[in-house]
């Protein structure tokens, strides 16, 4: 299924640094075999329920202009960058 080479692959094109390609391709697997977990559970007869709205009862969109920086406001933000919590 997922090789070594396709995690490497996928980590040069994302500018991320992976050390054990090995530990990935494990994750993958086991995230395709969840999936075919899911895709075994039989769905396809069960009935999705919808609420229609009709148009009339949407709100009109208008423009509220904001005049502060909005990455200021952010918790993280360092410089010109956002930090994102790092990944395990």
């Amino acid at each position: 299924m997922i090789t070594v080479e396709e995690i490497q692959r996928v980590a040069r094109l994302m500018k991320i640094e992976v050390f054990d390609h090995k530990e990935y391709v494990d994750k993958v697997h086991a995230m395709i075999e969840y999936f075919d977990i899911l895709d075994s559970a039989g769905v396809e007869d069960e009935d999705i329920t919808t609420q229609e709205t009709p148009i009339s009862n949407l709100r009109n969109d208008e423009h509220v202009p904001f005049d502060e920086k909005l990455i200021k406001r952010l918790n993280h933000y360092k410089g010109t960058y956002v930090r994102a919590p790092k990944m395990s």
